[in-house]
């Protein structure tokens, strides 16, 4: 059985002292390919340095809307330039936050738009951060949609059954994080049930949204995954070891890793 973790952040502390440890254990586990994904400049060629250094991990980079405010005059030029890197596969997370107040709204949407343009001009799939702003998001999207394909990924989706179904047909992936695993997510997993098999993605968002029934470890991290990919199975009425062979064969797909790369 593969697994596949499409996020994860392992360049933050939280890993700082037993990365090497924890990567070993999602192997152990049949995580065989995981996304680290940038949230800043900075951020983001400390993805590509753990992409370089283990098999199996790739990168993604961009800038995450609620770190925005922080950015350095050059840090969009240094991002777009990691994406002639080796082992970049995606740019983002991108996206929009009405949640917090970090960074002003028309910022983030002029970000989210440069990495939308971005993805388009260069072929690369982009992951989309959002929350408390569907709406805005699906605005954006559809702009995009009207310039041309879209390529991409709704990352840790809590969204309407609307607005999946909206995405699906842009042609973007769904994916799932912890938060489908929780006792109150019924709704969230008949979503999830709905979403076509070709679409489907899972991920930890390490080291954030433990799912259960490990969700009292404060630390998420990928070896987790394969709790909500069981979760997942579960509501879509299928064994473990074909949905973990869907959804790899899926993010392979949009992150157009071969399985090759894969081991590299």
């Amino acid at each position: 059985m593969q697994l596949f973790d499409t996020h994860a952040h392992l360049d933050q502390p939280e890993f700082a002292e037993d990365r090497a440890a924890v990567i070993a254990r999602a192997h152990e586990a049949g995580v065989a390919n995981i996304i680290a994904v940038g949230i800043s400049a900075d951020t983001s060629a400390a993805a590509i340095e753990v992409a370089r250094e283990f098999d199996g991990v790739h990168a993604a980079v961009g800038m995450q809307p609620n770190y925005l405010a922080e950015a350095k005059p050059g840090d969009w030029d240094r991002v777009v330039a990691m994406l002639d890197q080796p082992k970049v596969v995606a740019i983002g997370e991108t996206g929009l936050d009405r949640h917090w107040d970090f960074t002003p709204f028309d910022v983030q949407q002029d970000y989210f738009d440069r990495h939308l343009r971005l993805s388009q001009d260069r072929g690369l799939p982009f992951i989309v951060h959002i929350r408390d702003c569907d709406e805005d998001i699906l605005v954006m999207l559809r702009e995009a949609h009207q310039r041309g394909p879209l390529n991409g990924v709704m990352h840790s989706f809590t969204g309407s059954r609307a607005m999946c179904d909206e995405c699906v047909a842009m042609g973007l992936y769904i994916s799932f994080a912890g938060m489908v695993t929780f006792k109150k997510s019924e709704e969230l997993r008949e979503i999830a049930a709905s979403v076509p098999d070709d679409r489907i993605l899972i991920e930890t968002d390490s080291p954030y949204l433990t799912p259960e029934p490990v969700r009292k470890i404060k630390r998420n991290e990928p070896s987790h995954v394969r709790f909500t990919a069981g979760c997942l199975a579960e509501v879509r009425h299928k064994t473990l070891e074909a949905f973990a062979e869907q959804t790899s064969t899926n993010a392979k797909r949009l992150f157009r890793i071969s399985e090759k790369e894969g081991n590299q």
